[in-house]
């Protein structure tokens, strides 16, 4: 009898052990990570509305996958496990109602985005809009009433819209084409097409072949992109519509020009808008951009923030509607914008800036109007900062080797998104200080528990031109030391990305390479970002 219970203890124990023992990331461990976004937290306070970006299966086809996004809610104080609101439809750009009942996102309806409306207290989401250039980017009216969305036009689409183009307008801007001074081109057209023909009928043939997607005609400056080329020229035009089904949308911004951002003042009875109204340069070669406010219907625009060779963006207006925060920076493409606000109280506009020798997003204001906060790249990281506004004082709130990609605030609670060598995106939440920070949710941490990592070990070197340039080894997982390993050089593109510990793009990929027996070194050479304007223009006629 001793023997046996001997043996039963034996073979429990190497059974446990065989369960605990971790194991080094595998290919396949890619398709587990969730990526986390677009955290909006009720307006109560009680609950938290995020993106959750899985990849599953495609049908029964074998080694085919697809991305899904869904939606999730759980409580702020994590007392209850994430819950999808939304199922194996995609769903994305979640916004909530000022009560705190319904939600708006955005679902592909035949290849389009739409709106649809989920109501708290159950039921099936609501389809609200059928626009035929579809509709993103929600935003209610502070009385619930409305919505604004954003819709994307190409050029040849707004030329013939008979309702955004009653009049059958033409760009006034120079469309550049030769043999077109006054843009001919964009008028009505009576030649028969004929390859044979005169030169009208030649064209007139050829514009064939480009309609029927035979050749693509690139004619503006900016057309790559990362895997394609890019030949038509769009615009982003916004609406607001009733918050009611089949409502019939009404265009507030016009015209042949592109704008970033429309939002409602915190009173509802106007608008700020922000684009570029340029009318004597292509867009392409107009890089400036303005900020205007308007009525509810686009009209009345006046201009707030406008300069020649300026670009001011990231509108965001406090909660009284008294200040604007904003950035503004020259029109370069290697420039790091400058952040200020200003009274709209004040007729004079006074500027008021802030410093700081990095690119900032997702700038939020406290709801005592007297903090900002914001996150920006800082050598390898992304954390979540504070700008004390009387003091002109930046703190870094989160830690300074994890990046923050998305974070909402209520009171004296701070919730974000984290990436860190440990954990390519979870939530997190903590106070105000960054401090007493805890993990609210498992999407990756649960799995990533039974797996083998490597950490990154930061270093650093002076080049020939007095900057200091990081970099980051990452050894096996089963590292020996006197033993030598192959290893990887990764370098990145942009040439203004950054990598480190709180970059999430790279995080199975390097630590699919330690898990394979290979020493991953990856840095940030000069012209990379994260590092101020000096080391960004750093590589500028030098590479």
């Amino acid at each position: 009898m001793k023997k046996l219970l001997s043996a039963f203890f034996i073979c429990l124990a190497l059974s446990l052990h065989a369960q605990s023992e971790k194991i080094p990331i595998q290919v396949t461990d890619m398709l587990k990570i969730k990526q986390i976004s677009q955290l909006k937290i009720s307006p109560d306070g009680k609950d938290l509305l995020f993106m959750v970006n899985s990849i599953l299966p495609e049908g029964d086809r074998k080694w085919e996958y697809k991305y899904l996004n869904q939606l999730f809610l759980m409580p702020v104080d994590g007392s209850a496990k994430p819950r999808p609101l939304t199922t194996l439809e995609n769903a994305s750009q979640p916004a909530w109602s000022p009560d705190g009942n319904h939600i708006v996102f955005v679902r592909l309806v035949n290849t389009k985005p739409q709106l649809f409306s989920l109501s708290l207290d159950g039921g099936e989401p609501i389809q609200l809009t059928r626009f035929r250039y579809g509709a993103s980017a929600p935003k209610w009216s502070p009385d619930g009433k409305q919505l604004l969305f954003s819709a994307n036009i190409t050029l040849k689409e707004l030329l013939k819209d008979s309702l955004l183009n009653p009049g059958k307008e033409i760009p006034k801007w120079p469309f550049e084409k030769p043999g077109f001074p006054d843009n001919g081109q964009f008028r009505e057209k009576t030649a028969t097409p004929d390859p044979d023909g005169n030169l009208a009928e030649i064209r007139a043939y050829l514009e064939l072949n480009e309609s029927d997607k035979k050749a693509k005609v690139i004619d503006k400056l900016n057309f790559q992109e990362e895997s394609a080329t890019s030949s038509e020229i769009s615009f982003t035009h916004f609406f607001i519509m009733d918050m009611k089904p089949n409502s019939i949308p009404q265009e507030v911004t016009h015209g042949f020009y592109r704008y970033q951002s429309v939002d409602f003042t915190p009173d509802g009875k106007e608008l700020i808008i922000n684009g570029n109204r340029d009318s004597l340069q292509h867009p392409d070669r107009s890089l400036e951009s303005s900020i205007y406010l308007a009525d509810l219907d686009g009209t009345h625009l006046r201009t707030l923030l406008s300069k020649k060779g300026k670009n001011y963006q990231v509108a965001r207006i406090s909660p009284s509607g008294n200040w604007l925060a904003f950035q503004s920076g020259a029109t370069s493409f290697v420039s790091i914008p400058e952040l200020g606000i200003i009274s709209l109280k004040d007729p004079q506009h006074e500027i008021k800036s802030f410093p700081f020798d990095r690119n900032i997003g997702n700038v939020t204001w406290s709801k005592d109007e007297k903090t900002l906060y914001f996150t920006a790249q800082n050598e390898g990281g992304a954390p979540v900062y504070r700008l004390n506004l009387a003091s002109k004082k930046i703190t870094p709130l989160t830690d300074l080797q994890a990046g923050v990609s998305s974070f909402a605030i209520y009171e004296n609670q701070l919730l974000y998104v984290k990436t860190d060598a440990a954990n390519p995106f979870d939530i997190y939440e903590s106070d105000l200080d960054g401090k007493k920070e805890h993990r609210l949710s498992g999407f990756n941490y649960d799995w990533i528990q039974n797996r083998k990592l490597s950490v990154p070990e930061k270093r650093s070197f002076v080049n020939e031109l007095g900057l200091t340039v990081d970099y980051w080894i990452m050894k096996p997982v089963n590292y020996e030391a006197g033993k030598k390993y192959p290893a990887i050089l990764d370098i990145h593109g942009g040439p203004t990305a950054m990598w480190g510990p709180g970059e999430s793009s790279m995080w199975h990929e390097f630590q699919y390479y330690c898990a394979k027996g290979y020493v991953v070194v990856y840095g940030n050479p000069r012209g990379s970002g994260g590092y101020g304007t000096q080391f960004l223009r750093a590589n500028i006629n030098d590479w």
